[in-house]
C-alpha cells in the first residue's frame, strides 16, 4: 500500500520559488491583484454612478482601496512566501498608475477621435429645451438643434434607427447630466430603452460627442503630410539633439581639461561661474534670453546696432531660430559636460602624464594619446543619454520659441523649430491644435518608436550589447 504524500507545512510553503522565476511570480501575483482591483473598483462606480447620477467622481478610489486589501490579504493567504515581497506594492502602485495606465490610454487614443470636441461629454452649445412623455420613455425635442435637416443627422446615428445612440439630458438642479440609450427616432421624437427616473427633471437635451474608434485614421493623417510636417520635424529633431550634444560636449571637454589643470590659479572661481548656467532654473535663465534676442528691444541686436550691424531676426526667423536654440541650448548644458570632463579626469592616474612627460610627449600629445582615450569609456553613455534626452527637450523649445515661427504649408501646431514632442504637445493641448488628444497620441507613439530605434542604433554603435555580451 502506497503511504500518503505529507502536505506541506506551512513552514515549507512559506519558501518562495528561487532565481529570477520567484521574482516574476511576485511581481506578476501583485500586479494581478492590484489590476483586478482597480478594474473592480471601475466597475463598481460605474453602476453606483448610474444609478445615482450626483456620486462623486472619487467614489472609485473609495471602492478600489478595500477591494485591493481584500484581494492582497487574499493572495497572502493562498501564497504565503509573498509576505516578503509585499514591500514593492508601493512602488507597482505608482507604476501602474503614473506608467502604465497612461503608456495603454496613450496607445487607445490614437486609433479614436478623442479631441476637445469629441470629448465623450454632451454638446452644452447646443441643449435644446425637450419634454418627456408620462411614461418617462419618450424625448421629444422642442426643434431639431444647430439646423440639422433631422434628429438623426443632429445625433450621429450609425444605423438609421439609431439604435444604441445615445442622448445627453440635463436637469435644472442637478450637477451631472444623464447619458440615456436610444432604442429609435421618430421625428422630434426619441424612445429611450430604460424610462428616466422620476427624481430627475428633464429641461434640456443634447448630442453626446462621443469618442468613436477610428483605426488608423490617424496614423494616415499624419503621414498623408509627412513631407511637409512629420519628415522637417523629426528631421530639426535629430539635427538639434546630435548638434547639442556635440557642441556640448566639445565645450565642456575643452574647459573641463583647462579647469583640471592644478596649475591654474583661481581655478575653483572659474568652475564656480562655469557652473552656474546649470544651477540656476533653467525657466528663469531662458527668459532671460528671450529678453536678450528680443528683435527691438534686446541687448544683443542693441550691441550689433552699435558695431553696424543691422538687427537679426533671432527668434521670428526660422534659420535665425534655430541658431537661436542651440547657442541657448549650448549655454544651459555646458556645464553639465565640463563637470563631467572634471569628474572623468580625476580617476586617471597622475602617473601615466609623468611618465609621459619623462618620455619627452608635450601637452597635447598627452591629451590626445592619454586623456582623450580614458575619457571615452565614461563619455559613451553620457552622449549616448544626452542625445535622448535633447530628442524629447520640450523645455528649451516651448520657453524660447513655442515652437514657432509658424512655416508656411504646415498646420500651426508644426512650427519651425518644433521637435516632435513639442509638435504633439501643441496637438493636445494649444487651442490651434484644436486639443486633439487622439492625433497627438499618435504622434506620442511615433516618437516612441523613433525613440527605440534610435537608442537601438546609438547602443549598437557604441558597442554597448557587444559589451553586454562579454
Amino acid at each position: 500500500m502506497t503511504a500518503a504524500v505529507p502536505r506541506p507545512s506551512r513552514a515549507q510553503r512559506l519558501v518562495p520559488p528561487q532565481g529570477p522565476l520567484g521574482v516574476l511570480a511576485a511581481v506578476g501575483i501583485l500586479t494581478v491583484a492590484l489590476g483586478g482591483a482597480a478594474i473592480i473598483g471601475w466597475l463598481l462606480s460605474g453602476l453606483i454612478a448610474r444609478a445615482f447620477p450626483t456620486a462623486p467622481p472619487y467614489l472609485i478610489l473609495v471602492l478600489t482601496v478595500p477591494v485591493m486589501i481584500v484581494l492582497l490579504l487574499t493572495a497572502l493567504r493562498l501564497f504565503p512566501w509573498m509576505q516578503s515581497w509585499y514591500y514593492l506594492v508601493p512602488a507597482l502602485v505608482f507604476l501602474i498608475a503614473f506608467t502604465i495606465l497612461p503608456i495603454i490610454l496613450t496607445i487607445s487614443y490614437a486609433f479614436t477621435n478623442y479631441s476637445g470636441v469629441n470629448s465623450g461629454y454632451g454638446d452644452t452649445s447646443l441643449k435644446t429645451p425637450v419634454t418627456v412623455s408620462a411614461d418617462r420613455n419618450t424625448v421629444t425635442f422642442s426643434e431639431v438643434p444647430g439646423g440639422a435637416a433631422d434628429l438623426k443627422t443632429f445625433l450621429g446615428c450609425a444605423v438609421p434607427s439609431c439604435l444604441n445612440e445615445t442622448v445627453v439630458l440635463y436637469d435644472a438642479d442637478a450637477a451631472v447630466p444623464v447619458q440615456a440609450r436610444i432604442t429609435n427616432v421618430d421625428g422630434r421624437s426619441l424612445r429611450l430603452v430604460t424610462p428616466i427616473a422620476d427624481t430627475f427633471k428633464v429641461t434640456d437635451g443634447t448630442r453626446l460627442n462621443a469618442v468613436r474608434r477610428v483605426g488608423l485614421a490617424n496614423f494616415r493623417d499624419i503621414f498623408a503630410r509627412s513631407s511637409t510636417e512629420l519628415v522637417p520635424v523629426f528631421l530639426w529633431t535629430v539635427i538639434f539633439a546630435f548638434s547639442t550634444v556635440i557642441l556640448n560636449a566639445l565645450a565642456g571637454l575643452i574647459l573641463g581639461v583647462l579647469l583640471y589643470n592644478k596649475r591654474l590659479k583661481g581655478r575653483n572661481i572659474y568652475r564656480t561661474l562655469l557652473f552656474l548656467p546649470w544651477a540656476i532654473p533653467s525657466v528663469i535663465t531662458i527668459q532671460m534670453w528671450v529678453a536678450l534676442y528680443n528683435q527691438q528691444f534686446g541687448v544683443v541686436n542693441k550691441t550689433l546696432g552699435l558695431l553696424g550691424v543691422s538687427a537679426v531676426p533671432w527668434l521670428t526667423d526660422p534659420l535665425w531660430a534655430k541658431v537661436t536654440i542651440l547657442v541657448v541650448n549650448l549655454w544651459l548644458g555646458f556645464p553639465y559636460m565640463m563637470t563631467a570632463t572634471i569628474s572623468a579626469l580625476s580617476t586617471i592616474s597622475d602617473d601615466l602624464y609623468e611618465a609621459a612627460s619623462i618620455d619627452g610627449a608635450s601637452r597635447w600629445q598627452q591629451i590626445v594619446n592619454i586623456t582623450l582615450p580614458l575619457l571615452r569609456n565614461s563619455f559613451t553613455p553620457i552622449l549616448l543619454s544626452g542625445f535622448a534626452f535633447n530628442f524629447n527637450n520640450f523645455g528649451v523649445i516651448y520657453l524660447l520659441t513655442q515652437g514657432g515661427p509658424s512655416v508656411p504649408g504646415r498646420t500651426s501646431t508644426a512650427g519651425a523649430t518644433d521637435i516632435l514632442l513639442s509638435w504633439g504637445f501643441n496637438t493636445a493641448f494649444a487651442s490651434s491644435g484644436g486639443q486633439n488628444y487622439a492625433l497627438a497620441s499618435t504622434i506620442a507613439m511615433i516618437v516612441f518608436f523613433l525613440t527605440l530605434v534610435i537608442s537601438l542604433v546609438n547602443f549598437r554603435a557604441a558597442g554597448v550589447f557587444e559589451e553586454a555580451r562579454r
